[in-house]
């Protein structure tokens, strides 16, 4: 009961305004950056949510039925969803969500994608960001986060000449690049 209470006031405490603290419009930009460039030698689509805290509809769902890891995996899917990552061409969308109030890291990964790479490859990402997190280096985390997903999509999924660039007629670009903050 102790835990639950202490996770409640955690989400209490914090806000959206942490998230813009973290990630400053120079990271932010930055971060913009990586990730269309990233875009350029592969034909998947990578976004970055960064949310302060779960919505207390969420923190509701922690109980003896739901751990709050199972929860936070949960929030990460549905903003894989609501963002539009699972709606790609090549079914090669991948969210890494971070979650501040718990310093969680969830990568969510479309089929085409999760087909290809393992769940200890995942594991060992998520593993490097935390590495980075608890040195509070978010941006090199993310960065790295975001190096290692491109790597893996451009090992699977290449952009080739065919699939043109941007402003082509083949828009290549599916999904926004800046990272979203919540």
């Amino acid at each position: 009961m102790a835990a639950h209470l202490t996770t409640f006031l955690k989400h209490l405490w914090l806000d959206a305004d942490d998230s813009r603290r973290l990630v400053t419009p120079a990271v932010l930009k930055d971060l913009t950056a990586r990730v269309e460039t990233s875009e350029q030698t592969h034909t998947g689509q990578i976004r970055i949510c960064i949310e302060a805290t779960l919505p207390m509809s969420y923190l509701w769902r922690v109980g003896p039925e739901r751990s709050l890891q199972q929860v936070i995996r949960e929030r990460a899917m549905m903003m894989f969803g609501k963002l539009g990552v699972w709606d790609t061409v090549h079914n090669n969308g991948v969210l890494i969500y971070v979650l501040l109030a718990e310093h969680a890291i969830e990568v969510v990964a479309d089929r085409g994608i999760a087909s290809q790479i393992s769940g200890a490859q995942w594991t060992e990402l998520v593993s490097h960001m935390s590495e980075d997190f608890r040195a509070h280096s978010y941006q090199n985390g993310l960065t790295r986060a975001i190096d290692d997903v491109s790597s893996e999509l451009t090992r699977h999924f290449p952009r080739r000449p065919a699939d043109g660039l941007q402003g082509s007629s083949t828009h290549i670009n599916e999904l926004p690049d800046n990272p979203v903050l919540l």
